[in-house]
């Protein structure tokens, strides 16, 4: 794969876990309160966990590549 390509394919992916994170920050420190029942927001926040740990799994898989 070509450096610009692979440069490209960085700045797609970059972009996509800033838009991520933007929206869990939106979750967790609303404007508004967001009326979840306690076993929801239970499960997103084991479902926001196993997503961080992944995406953690995933940046240093590619950065010992």
């Amino acid at each position: 794969m070509s450096l610009r390509k692979r440069k490209q394919r960085e700045i797609k992916e970059d972009k996509k876990i800033a838009v991520t994170f933007a929206a869990l920050a939106l979750l967790f420190q609303p404007f508004m309160k967001i009326s979840l029942g306690r076993t929801i927001w239970n499960a997103v926040d084991v479902a926001i966990a196993i997503l961080l740990i992944i995406l953690w799994l995933k940046d240093n898989i590619q950065k010992n590549s």
